[in-house]
């Protein structure tokens, strides 16, 4: 069988049984880039908090509880001032 020499050469060919899901080629990524820039700014916030504690008190656990408190409290003001 051969092919017509006027017909256009596919420009990248396609495996023969490969299923349609209707999603994009590329995989869905994890989070969003809202999500990233809210929890990157509440870890920040957090270590920064954490760390001042520490530095005060020379206490790690009280360090460690202003920190993951700053970072809970931080996230949802951050969601909705990033916008």
């Amino acid at each position: 069988m051969s092919r017509d020499p006027q017909s256009p050469v596919p420009a990248r060919a396609e495996p023969p049984g490969q299923p349609s899901t209707g999603l994009p080629s590329e995989a869905l990524p994890l989070l969003s880039v809202h999500a990233a820039v809210v929890f990157l700014a509440a870890g920040f916030i957090g270590f920064v908090m954490g760390g001042l504690v520490f530095l005060s008190e020379k206490s790690v656990p009280k360090a460690v509880a202003a920190g993951l408190g700053s970072f809970g409290l931080s996230v949802p003001v951050l969601h909705k001032l990033i916008d």
